[in-house]
């Protein structure tokens, strides 16, 4: 129903099919249609563009087309000196899934490739993400990873990127998510399964999470390919760490697990079962603290640290991958980090699980979204966009 809402939506836009002067007003469709949502980031925007238009895969195989999420900043001004297409969202920002959504629109594309604006891909990335979606007929997205090199040297900043690229590098095969730092997706596929979900996740969430796992579920092949590398430019603080980790990701997550049988049913990459034991003993831990101090028991504090102990040895192969990669003094820096990140996902599980009981009990709606559908023709129901072909 939302696969063919979409495409009629497509089939009568007066912006699809607008040549593209860049790639020649006689040429053919481009094989990837590469979209980079943005709010606010115009010189993030310059670096990870500059990347693109750098890569190996000849310029006429691929287009460009910026989402501009009303940032009211020189983005549009950038975007519209690099980009093929600019899509300039007004009366927001309605969030990347919503302007993910808006660029796939416009895009004329077969694959259609996310990138975030503030991530540089590599020389040869498109082109290996066409090779693997061209060579596997079965294969509905893929996607990469963050390399490990990421320019921000603080500690916590080192920490953030380099963890995700280890994730990935173990993760590496048939996933049951997605990643829209640098991923792909089959245009049809994308289509059929209703495109990311802009009225569960109005702002960064997990919306590329959710969007994987009903690709699976439909029957979609997805493959993660840590050798597709990009460099993140995200300078991170403790304190965006937390906020993020909290609001936008474990909260979220918990919602999702406890609406989505699909979901509950799959272990993606921050979900394998040796995380959620990790997770358990950090919150048994934090648990033997407070009866220590209601009791003034000490033995408690001893299985407090038993159970840090036991997730900080279960950490053991990533710290001392940090250890090669970076020193020893920056593995023993990840250790707090770590335990932080499992402190997050119990206060995550814990916040989560009871405002999903708090709304069954009070007979408000619950998470279950509505399936995704059609936001119709941007200027009438969804937001204002307007569409500049370059």
């Amino acid at each position: 129903m939302w696969a063919s809402s979409m495409r009629q939506l497509l089939r009568r836009s007066p912006h699809a099919g607008v040549p593209f002067a860049r790639l020649g007003p006689t040429a053919p469709p481009p094989l990837l249609s590469v979209v980079v949502p943005t709010h606010r980031c115009a010189a993030a925007l310059r670096r990870s563009a500059a990347a693109l238009l750098a890569s190996d895969l000849p310029r006429v195989r691929w287009e460009l087309i910026v989402v501009d999420d009303s940032s009211g900043d020189e983005t549009v001004e950038v975007a519209e000196r690099l980009a093929d297409r600019v899509v300039r969202l007004t009366g927001g920002p309605h969030g990347p899934a919503c302007a993910r959504n808006r660029g796939v629109e416009v895009a004329r594309g077969r694959f259609i490739v996310f990138v975030d604006a503030d991530v540089c891909v590599h020389v040869d990335t498109l082109r290996r993400l066409r090779e693997a979606l061209v060579g596997d007929d079965g294969l509905g997205a893929v996607f990469g990873a963050y390399d490990a090199a990421p320019p921000e040297r603080g500690l916590v900043s080192q920490y953030r990127n380099l963890v995700h690229h280890y994730t990935h590098v173990q993760g590496a095969g048939n996933a049951v998510t997605f990643w829209t730092g640098c991923g792909a997706v089959r245009r049809d596929v994308f289509l059929a399964i209703g495109g990311f979900d802009e009225r569960r996740f109005p702002r960064p969430q997990i919306e590329d999470v959710e969007l994987g796992q009903r690709i699976v579920a439909a029957g979609y092949r997805i493959m993660l390919r840590p050798d597709i590398q990009a460099t993140h430019l995200k300078r991170w603080t403790l304190r965006n760490v937390i906020t993020t980790d909290v609001r936008d990701r474990g909260l979220p997550w918990v919602a999702l697990l406890h609406s989505s049988p699909i979901a509950r049913r799959m272990s993606s990459l921050n979900l394998r079962p040796e995380e959620r034991l990790y997770t358990a003993l950090t919150g048994l831990a934090w648990l033997a603290v407070a009866l220590a101090a209601v009791t003034r028991r000490p033995e408690w504090l001893t299985l407090a640290a038993f159970g840090a102990a036991m997730v900080i040895v279960g950490n053991g192969p990533l710290l001392a991958w940090f250890a090669r990669r970076r020193g020893p003094w920056v593995a023993v820096g990840v250790v707090p980090l770590r335990l932080i990140y499992y402190t997050i996902n119990d206060v995550a599980v814990v916040w989560g699980t009871g405002r999903h009981l708090l709304r069954r009990l009070t007979g408000r709606a619950d998470d279950r979204p509505a399936p995704p559908q059609p936001s119709g023709p941007p200027a009438a129901t969804g937001p204002v966009a307007q569409y500049d072909a370059r």
